[in-house]
C-alpha cells in the first residue's frame, strides 16, 4: 500500500478567528500608518520625523522594509494551514508554510487517544506548533481536537474541527477505538 494514496481521513483548516484577524490587520495598518505618515512628512513635505531622523535614504529604506514586512505577516496568516491526514500508514501532519512536507506523528506506543476540548490558550499559549503541560499542540483554529496520549506520560493536540472523525480514522488504522 502507499501510505499516500491511502488517505482515510484528511482536514485542511486555516486561521478562521475573527477576532485574530481584526487584531493582526489593525497592528499591520497601525505600524504601516505610521511609517507612511513619517516617510511622507520627510520625504514629501521636508519636515524631518522624530527627535534624531534618519537620512532620506535610510528612511525610504528601513519604511520600505517594515511595510513589506508587515504586509508579510499578513500574507503568511492568509496562506498558513494546517493539513491532517491518516492513512493506512500512520498520522500525519503539515503546517504550511512552515513544514516543507509532511510530518509523521508515532502511533507505535500510542497509550491511548481521544476526540475532546480543550483550551488553546491556557493548556498550549495559543494556535500554530505550541508546548504545553507535558505534550505538543499542533492546531490553528477552534476548541476540538485529538489528544494522542503515550505510555511515556507525553501527549500530542492535534486540532481538528471534525474531532470526532479524526478519532474514529486513527481506530481504524490501529483496529481499536480510543
Amino acid at each position: 500500500m502507499n501510505g499516500e494514496r491511502d488517505v482515510v481521513f484528511r482536514e485542511v483548516q486555516r486561521f478562521t478567528q475573527r477576532w485574530l484577524w481584526a487584531l493582526i490587520v489593525v497592528a499591520v495598518l497601525a505600524a504601516v500608518g505610521l511609517f507612511v505618515w513619517g516617510m511622507v512628512q520627510q520625504l514629501v513635505f521636508g519636515e524631518t520625523w522624530g527627535d534624531r531622523p534618519m537620512s532620506d535614504t535610510g528612511l525610504a529604506v528601513t519604511g520600505t522594509l517594515c511595510i513589506l514586512f508587515h504586509l508579510g505577516i499578513i500574507a503568511l496568516f492568509a496562506f498558513c494551514k494546517l493539513i491532517t491526514e491518516v492513512r493506512s500508514d500512520g498520522l500525519y501532519i503539515r503546517l504550511v508554510p512552515f513544514h516543507l512536507s509532511f510530518r509523521r506523528i508515532p502511533l507505535d506506543d500510542l497509550e491511548s487517544f481521544a476526540a475532546l476540548t480543550y483550551r488553546p490558550i491556557r493548556e498550549y499559549g495559543g494556535w500554530g506548533i505550541k508546548g504545553g503541560r507535558g505534550g505538543r499542540a499542533y492546531n490553528v483554529s477552534g476548541d476540538r481536537g485529538v489528544r494522542l496520549n503515550y505510555g511515556t506520560g507525553r501527549h500530542i493536540m492535534i486540532g481538528s474541527q471534525r474531532a470526532e472523525e479524526l478519532a474514529e480514522a486513527i481506530g481504524k488504522i490501529l483496529g481499536r477505538t480510543g
